[in-house]
């Protein structure tokens, strides 16, 4: 079910386990002044909710954020034929089988001048047994001053099951908006990351939705920039 965070902006979400680990996933819709649709970040798309966004607009823009959140790009392209599917680099190499039509970084996407975004350069992740590129994309929203990650931090909290929180407690995630050491160790060009992080914090954001953890309504910009400050300081 789609739940409004701003204007022209909103949320839905649904139940998702990692490692085994329940750690649910969200997508973000944004609606622009011609009543176009963009869905960041894609969960399965059912009755209830297939209404909800026809009530809202027209999906136009179908976005796999980063090189992990892909797995129900297909089903909603399959319902919104029409639709522009645009991905990260190097998904297409990962998911042969996919239409993607456009390439963050090597196609001109403006959406209107009413979305900016960034590739968060150079960040990584380690997921047993192995450290893997994310090329995620960072997305703002200037009219909601509202900043929508995918992977790039977490903010699990108590509304989470015990085991989830005992992890993220374990990995220094837990009631913080950070990345875990995980990424930190996954990281290998400091530099290059630093210089992505500077340009989000350039934003003028007050919020941050990310897919994994409670959203963060106040003081975001400034908790981002303490979860980031071993590699900014």
């Amino acid at each position: 079910m789609l739940q409004q965070i701003d204007r022209d902006l909103w949320v839905a979400s649904q139940p998702l386990k990692f490692m085994g680990l329940p750690v649910g996933t969200r997508m973000t819709v944004i609606r622009l002044a011609d009543n176009s649709l963009l869905l960041i970040s894609p969960i399965e798309i059912t009755s209830q909710l297939k209404e909800q966004l026809d009530n809202l607009g027209s999906v136009k823009y179908l976005i796999a954020p980063n090189l992990f959140h892909h797995l129900y790009l297909k089903q909603c392209q399959d319902i919104y034929t029409q639709a522009i599917a645009i991905a990260p680099p190097g998904l297409s190499d990962k998911r042969p089988n996919l239409r993607i039509d456009r390439v963050f970084t090597q196609d001109k996407i403006d959406f209107n001048s009413e979305v900016e975004y960034t590739l968060l350069a150079g960040f990584q992740v380690y997921v047993p047994p192995k450290i893997q590129a994310v090329n995620e994309i960072v997305f703002y929203h200037p009219s909601s001053k509202t900043l929508i990650i995918t992977d790039s931090a977490f903010n699990f909290d108590d509304s989470f099951p015990w085991i989830t929180k005992l992890a993220a407690t374990a990995i220094d995630s837990y009631k913080i908006l950070k990345p875990s050491w995980l990424e930190k160790i996954a990281i290998k060009d400091k530099h290059e990351v630093q210089k992505s992080i500077q340009r989000i914090l350039s934003w003028d954001f007050e919020r941050v939705i990310m897919a994994h953890g409670s959203i963060c309504q106040t003081n975001a910009k400034q908790q981002l920039s303490s979860g980031y400050h071993w590699l900014i300081s």
